[in-house]
């Protein structure tokens, strides 16, 4: 049976963009496209809205099957240029959580902040930061020593809803610092969080919990050998 994920293959063939070319327009890894086109991982509401409004997807074709591709003939010619601005090199201080106390304080004055490390990596958007997932909510798409690359945002309000994030929400006093697909709550002053691990349920959580926000640009998988 197709899916929405094999349709988006379909879509991104048919314009002959590599998975680079699309992941990078959607704000998203190649490892997350890939996962998608697989039927591994959802299309996000965002990603679904960005697909018809800039290559002219017919959402109907996108959900169903049924109908044209296309609305319209594509216009490629500009698309690339409404992306992040991706830098040949840059270098992402890796910092690690427990010498800094936590997300508040990193976002806060990450300057005075000493990494642990530096990570060098071409052509990506340009990131503010990068620190080690901890624990399983997002696998198989990230587990527990990945590294993953962020870039910090003000007011959580500003977020792209279906699209992952790394937050530090208050509970009881504590921080809990995790990464979750952010999506919209039906309930008013709430937003839901969605783990990519099926054995984790949804969690709905009140917006003024949330101390600090940060969309998830890249991810890094270490494999060691022996």
């Amino acid at each position: 049976m197709e899916t929405i994920g094999m349709r988006v293959r379909l879509m991104r063939k048919e314009l002959k963009l590599t998975q680079e070319q699309l992941a990078q327009r959607l704000g998203i890894g190649k490892a997350a496209l890939s996962m998608i086109e697989t039927s591994k991982a959802g299309l996000s509401q965002r990603n679904k809205n960005i697909l018809v409004q800039d290559f002219n997807l017919n959402p109907d074709w996108l959900d169903t099957g049924e109908g044209k591709m296309f609305n319209a003939e594509p216009d490629l010619t500009s698309y690339l240029h409404r992306t992040d601005k991706s830098l040949p090199m840059q270098s992402v201080p890796l910092y690690s959580i427990e010498g800094t106390a936590g997300l508040v304080p990193l976002f806060a004055d990450n300057e005075k902040i000493k990494p642990h490390d530096f990570i060098h990596i071409p052509n990506l958007p340009k990131c503010d930061g990068a620190i080690y997932i901890v624990g399983d909510s997002m696998y198989p798409l990230l587990k527990s020593g990945d590294i993953i690359l962020y870039k910090q945002l003000s007011d959580v309000r500003d977020v792209f809803w279906g699209d992952m994030y790394l937050l530090s929400i208050d509970i009881d006093g504590e921080e809990y610092i995790t990464v979750k697909y952010v999506q919209k709550s039906e309930h008013p002053g709430f937003v839901k969080l969605v783990s990519q691990n099926q054995h984790h349920a949804d969690k709905e959580v009140e917006i003024d919990r949330i101390r600090a926000i940060a969309l998830i640009k890249a991810s890094v998988r270490m494999h060691t050998i022996g």
